[in-house]
């Protein structure tokens, strides 16, 4: 994926959540709370790539699940800090998903 800085973080940091959902896969509705869970557990490794982590992180977003609200709802105590504004766009999605 293609991205432009503009230098303001802020709007940086939706630019890449928006960009983000172009890697949500077709059946994203079909993921299971086993796969959730293991997205949870990958998601906390320290050595797992930024784009793996937002690619996770997006995923999580869009499931009807307690699990992975959960699961993003942790990660935004202490994100890595170039995923702070990702992160926290994802929460909110993820809260609009499982009102």
């Amino acid at each position: 994926l293609g991205s432009v800085t503009t230098g303001d973080v802020a709007i940086d940091a939706v630019g890449e959540f928006i960009n983000a959902h172009a890697l949500l896969p077709k059946d994203f509705e079909s993921v299971t709370e086993d796969e959730i869970e293991s997205m949870g557990e990958l998601l906390f490794q320290k050595e797992l790539k930024l784009k793996t982590k937002e690619a996770i992180i997006i995923l999580l977003a869009h499931q009807v699940s307690d699990s992975a609200l959960a699961i993003l709802t942790k990660f935004n105590l202490k994100p890595d800090k170039e995923l702070e504004g990702f992160a926290r766009f994802a929460l909110d999605e993820s809260l609009i998903w499982n009102e």
